[in-house]
């Protein structure tokens, strides 16, 4: 325990940053995810149109890429200064956003297509038809595959530590400046991850059982 309890400046500073790329991202890659998982089943064929190159395109590039284009393409491009830890937040939302869109659109294939119909018979626009019919359908049915690709994003936190960004993944490096054996820093990382991945666990099975009584 001597690792932990002699540095807590720097676990505490480490766990902070793992949180705050964590959420930030988780909110970004939410938001952005669901915006583009309705736009890849939209009826207007632009808007599936960019949704398919969007997901496409950044699915397909490799999150250390991504990266990469935010820490030294975006601030030259734009002549401006950003902060590591909000370049990072960015990088993992826009990246995340790609899975979260396709699991939403998963679970909107899971409604039946005749609710849709309905609802649009009734009189909704496209927008009331998602919001108030499909989507709280949809969301029910990917509590399970959104909590894995939530928790792929705790575990992708680590790859900011490359560019400047204090969080779990870059203690290591900090510690071992202090003289502390590099291995037990790693246990001791892999044994918070493994604890917060719990916490997710747990939160996915209360949102299913939650929403499962709803039903």
């Amino acid at each position: 325990m001597g690792v932990i309890t002699d540095n807590l400046d720097l676990w505490g500073e480490a766990l902070v940053g793992t949180l705050i790329l964590f959420a930030g991202g988780g909110l970004v890659a939410l938001v952005l995810g669901i915006i583009v998982g309705a736009m890849r089943v939209s009826p207007v064929p632009i808007a599936r149109a960019v949704g398919t190159l969007y997901v496409n395109t950044i699915r397909n590039t490799p999150l250390t890429l991504v990266f990469f284009g935010f820490a030294f393409a975006l601030p030259p491009l734009l002549d401006a200064r950003f902060n590591p830890l909000h370049l990072g937040i960015a990088a993992l939302g826009i990246y995340t956003a790609t899975y979260v869109a396709e699991t939403i659109r998963s679970g909107i294939n899971t409604v039946p297509v005749g609710q849709a119909e309905a609802a649009r018979a009734l009189g909704l626009t496209f927008g009331q038809v998602m919001s108030l019919v499909v989507m709280p359908q949809a969301f029910r049915s990917v509590i399970p595959p959104m909590m894995s690709v939530f928790i792929a994003l705790l575990k992708n936190t680590t790859v900011a530590a490359g560019f400047s960004v204090v969080n779990l993944g870059s203690i290591r490096a900090y510690l071992s400046e202090r003289g502390e054996s590099q291995m037990l820093v790693i246990l001791w990382v892999m044994v918070i991850f493994i604890a917060l991945v719990l916490v997710l666990s747990w939160v996915q099975r209360r949102l299913e059982l939650r929403w499962k009584v709803a039903r």
